[in-house]
Formats: C-alpha cells, sequence, structure tokens
C-alpha cells in the first residue's frame, strides 16, 4: 500500500474534526441546517490553517444524501464518491496552474448543464489571488448569479490582491491561526493513532515552529519520524530544523548584556561551525530576547523548564526594558537586511558587535538608573493617589528630588550644547517645566538641552542639540507623549500645530542656519529701518 502523508491521512472529515477555526464551522453548519447556504464563499487565511480542507467539507455537506447536524455522513454515494475524487460534480481547481480566461471560461461554460447525480455543482478554485485581470472579469457575472445548481468556493491567502467587485460577491470567512495549545493537542491524537512516542516537550516546540499552521506542524512530525529514533524529543527536533541549543542562545544574549564582544563572537562561530542556519539562529536570539521582556513585564514562559527560567530571571536583573526593546528592533533590522545579502556571516557579525559596542556604557548605564528612579517616583505619587495640592513638607521634598535628578542629567550629558542660529521660541522652557509639574519627568528630562524652532505656520521643530538618539527617539515618539506635546504647543501657539522631532544635523535646520544675505548684515549693523528695492 501506498505511503500517505500525515497532513493527508490525518484531514479532518468533518467540521467537528477543525481545529481551532470553531466559530467559522458553527456559522456554515447552521447554513446547511436552516438551508440558507450561499452560492459564492471566499475563504481567507494563512497556509495550512484549513480553508481547503473545509472547502472539501461545505462541498460533500451541501450534496450528501443523510446529512446529520449539518455535517456530511461521509457514508453515503455522494460522500463516498467525492472522498475518492469520483465524484465530477466537485471540481477542485489550481488557479496558480490555472489562471488564463480561457479556463474560466470552460467554467462559465460548464455551469449551465446539471450536475450529474449530486444536487450542486460546486467548483473549488484555490489560489484564487492568482488569477488574471481578464480571469477576473471572466468570472465576475457568473459568480454574482450564477444557476441554482452551482456554487463556488473561492480559497486564498492574499485577498488583497482581489479585485473589489469579486469580494462583495462572495461570504468571507477568515481563517486564524491556530494556537500553540491547539496543535500541540493535534499532534498527541496523532502520535497516540500512529504509535509515536514522543515527549510533551518536543511537541511544544513543533507547535511553536509552526506558526500557527496545523500543515507544517504536520510535516516536521513527519520528518522527525523518518529518522527512525525510538523516540521523538526536544533535541531531536532542534537537530532536524537546524535550531542551535538554548545554552548557545542565552550565551550568546548573556554576552550581549555584558557588552563582551569577543565571547559574542566565539559562541557565533562555534554555532556556525556546527552547520547551523543563521537565519534560525538569529530567530532564536530575538525571541529569547522577546521572553525576557515578557519576563520582566510579568508574563508567562510555557516552553522553559525551573533551570532555564532561572537563567532568564538572572538575565532580566542584568538588562532594561529600553535595551531589550532596542536589541530586538536591531536584530528585526538585520533580519530584513540578511534577506537580500549575499554576505549573511559578516552582516551577523557585525550586528553582534554593533549591540556590544560600549562606548557610551557608562553613560547609558546611569542614564537608566536615572530613568528608573523617575519611574519610581511617578510610580509612588500615582499609586498613593496623591492630590494636585501636595502638602508643604510632601512638595518640598518632590521638588528637591527633581532638582537633584535635573543635576544629574545634565551631568551625565558629555557633549556640550551647540549654539544652532535659529529664531528659538520663548515659551518652550515653559512646556518643559509644565510637563515637571504634570510628573511626567521622564518625558520632561529627555527635553533638557533642547531647542524649539518655527518650522513654518503649521509645524514646531523640537532641535535635540545633543544628538537624537535611538533611545531618546523611541520615548519621544510615544503616541501619549506626542500627543500632549501637540496639545501644550497648541495652546501657547493659539492653533492647532504639529510636532517634529530634528537632529542638530538634520537638513531641515541646515537650511535655516544658512549665512545671511549681505544686505541683511548691513541692516543688522546699521541699526536702521531700510527698505531694499531689487531692480
Amino acid at each position: 500500500m501506498a505511503y500517505t502523508a500525515l497532513y493527508r491521512k490525518f484531514r479532518p472529515l468533518k467540521f467537528e474534526e477543525m481545529v481551532g477555526q470553531e466559530a467559522i464551522t458553527k456559522t456554515l453548519k447552521n447554513q446547511i441546517i436552516s438551508g440558507r447556504v450561499g452560492h459564492a464563499y471566499l475563504l481567507n487565511g494563512g497556509r495550512g490553517t484549513g480553508k481547503t480542507t473545509t472547502a472539501k467539507i461545505l462541498a460533500r455537506a451541501v450534496n450528501c444524501l443523510n446529512p446529520q447536524n449539518g455535517e456530511p455522513c461521509n457514508e453515503c454515494e455522494i460522500c463516498r464518491a467525492a472522498l475518492t475524487g469520483s465524484l465530477t460534480d466537485i471540481v477542485e481547481m489550481d488557479a496558480a496552474s490555472n489562471n488564463s480566461v480561457d479556463d474560466i471560461r470552460a467554467i462559465r461554460d460548464e455551469v449551465n448543464f446539471l450536475p450529474t447525480i449530486a444536487k450542486y455543482r460546486v467548483y473549488i478554485i484555490d489560489e484564487v489571488h492568482m488569477l488574471s485581470t481578464g480571469a477576473f472579469n471572466a468570472l465576475l457575472k457568473t459568480l454574482e448569479e450564477p444557476p441554482s445548481h452551482v456554487k463556488f468556493i473561492l480559497a486564498t491567502t492574499e485577498p488583497q490582491k482581489l479585485p473589489a467587485t469579486i469580494l462583495s460577491r462572495c461570504q468571507r470567512f477568515d481563517f486564524k491561526k491556530i494556537s500553540n495549545n491547539d496543535i500541540s493537542k493535534r499532534l498527541q491524537y496523532v502520535c497516540k493513532e500512529s504509535n509515536i512516542e514522543t515527549t510533551k516537550e518536543a511537541l511544544q516546540i513543533i507547535s511553536v515552529l509552526s506558526e500557527g499552521a496545523m500543515r507544517d506542524a504536520l510535516s516536521i512530525l513527519e520528518r522527525c519520524i523518518q529518522e527512525g529514533n525510538s523516540q521523538i524529543d526536544e533535541d531531536l527536533v532542534k537537530e532536524l530544523v537546524g535550531i542551535p541549543k538554548l545554552t548557545f542562545i542565552s550565551q550568546i544574549m548573556e554576552a550581549i548584556v555584558e557588552y563582551n564582544v569577543d565571547k559574542v563572537l566565539k559562541l557565533t562561530k562555534e554555532v556556525i561551525n556546527q552547520g547551523k542556519d543563521l537565519n534560525n539562529l538569529l530567530w532564536e536570539i530575538m525571541k529569547y530576547a522577546k521572553d525576557i521582556l515578557v519576563y520582566k513585564t510579568g508574563g508567562k514562559l510555557e516552553i522553559y523548564n525551573e533551570e532555564e527560567l532561572k537563567q532568564i530571571e538572572e538575565t532580566s536583573k542584568q538588562i532594561s526594558k529600553e535595551r531589550l526593546l532596542q536589541v530586538i528592533y536591531s536584530l528585526s533590522e538585520l533580519e530584513n537586511n540578511m534577506k537580500w545579502s549575499s554576505q549573511k556571516t559578516v552582516l551577523f557579525e557585525v550586528a553582534m558587535i554593533k549591540l556590544c559596542y560600549a562606548t557610551e556604557q557608562a553613560n547609558s548605564n546611569e542614564l537608566e538608573d536615572i530613568i528608573n528612579r523617575v519611574n519610581k517616583l511617578e510610580d509612588k505619587i500615582n499609586s498613593e493617589n496623591i492630590k494636585v495640592n501636595l502638602p508643604s513638607e510632601k512638595k518640598e521634598e518632590t521638588q528637591k528630588e527633581i532638582k537633584q535628578l535635573n543635576k544629574t542629567v545634565e551631568k551625565v550629558k558629555v557633549e556640550k550644547i551647540s549654539n544652532l542660529n535659529i529664531e528659538k521660541l520663548e515659551f518652550w522652557p515653559k512646556i518643559i517645566n509644565m510637563l515637571k509639574e504634570q510628573r511626567k519627568m521622564l518625558l520632561a528630562t529627555n527635553l533638557l538641552n533642547t531647542v524649539a524652532t518655527m518650522l513654518n505656520d503649521m509645524t514646531i521643530g523640537i532641535v535635540f542639540q545633543n544628538g537624537l538618539t535611538p533611545f531618546v527617539k523611541s520615548i519621544m515618539e510615544k503616541p501619549e507623549n506626542i500627543q500632549e506635546l501637540t496639545r501644550l504647543v497648541s495652546i501657547e501657539c493659539g492653533k492647532e500645530m504639529k510636532v517634529k522631532l530634528l537632529d542638530c544635523q538634520d537638513d531641515i535646520l541646515l537650511k535655516k542656519t544658512k549665512e545671511k544675505k549681505p544686505e541683511e548684515e548691513i541692516i543688522q549693523e546699521l541699526d536702521i529701518p531700510i527698505n531694499v528695492i531689487e531692480e
């Protein structure tokens, strides 16, 4: 007997066997029970989420001679013929390879003929977004008003590529990614039915690797079976898909936290020499950094054992949330750059060195400590429900802390304020003081040593004279901070204004600080009103 792949062998035959799409299957069953089946359906979702399987079940259910609570019986003459593929009234078409106008015209001519033995002629068009423009136009009229004995089921992973005229003629169902828990349960059922010995941790890793696609999970499981091992464990799964062991990942992350360039490069070289894929290594480091951030913010991590959680806890104590975000953003940018580069190893190693570059480590650590103190002060004020009218003793104590923090922040700044030849707005210090009074110290401290200038009638530029670092930019670009700055600036200007963050080296500032014309300098020196008339 020919071997059958797991994803085909365990393809659901009824709606109740579908995993993770309960809302969709319930709606379709209710339509079948009430006799209100539509003439055209659009099934949209990622790969391996059950679109084609649902289409097949729906095609059998509407034609079943003995439907049971909206489900096909899979035993009658129609269902058996459909399962074996011998029923000509259910037509499956792959639009990726049959996307021409002639292919759709053939369907348009066939729909006029009555079905042979079934009640409805059902057309399942997979990857429908691959149809040509002419093919879509040929399908429009038939899709809008098909004969009563015809049903269309379209499936796609990219609905945005379909014309609006097609979308408006279909009932659309969006298939979501299947949760890791549902995938793991389904894999346990498959392993039990197939007499496959596996560990719970291995199935959890397969579920995560599948990224919400059941078919991908079954394919990974099948690949593990073919290795011939008596039991599928966590190490076997990682070995087959090329994922480095967690010890390497945690050590690399620890080296990044410690700014240890030599250790990072040594570990990276060791992983590469083992034949591991760089993309998988990058993905694992990024995921590990994300998990540390989740743990640091109070989230739960389910796929780690006690020893691994202890390591994550130790690492999380040595790194701030802000730096974790910077690491994740940098790794994400590296992932995009590696897609188009033929020198992936060079890019990877350079990015690792950049993450460990510690020229401003002392300043950044001191600044992080200040930010933590400011956050604690804000949390203390908010948690104790302190009103605006503070007691005099408390108010004096708070003001002393604020002044002390401001002095410390000024010491951290290494670069001197450069005198930019721009028109500075006088109300800007007032706005910074207002932010301090509102207890928004993190925002206020990052606006120290900045000036505001009028870029145009509708825009105020905030100039960061010491440079707009990625860390400061991430704080300033928070929606609530931009909204508050825009509100305060608009109040001072007496009209609605926009706010733009500017580095002192931005082109827009360099244009504003160009040397004055000779006649302007003469006028300024004479200090008398002169009208210059150009002929």
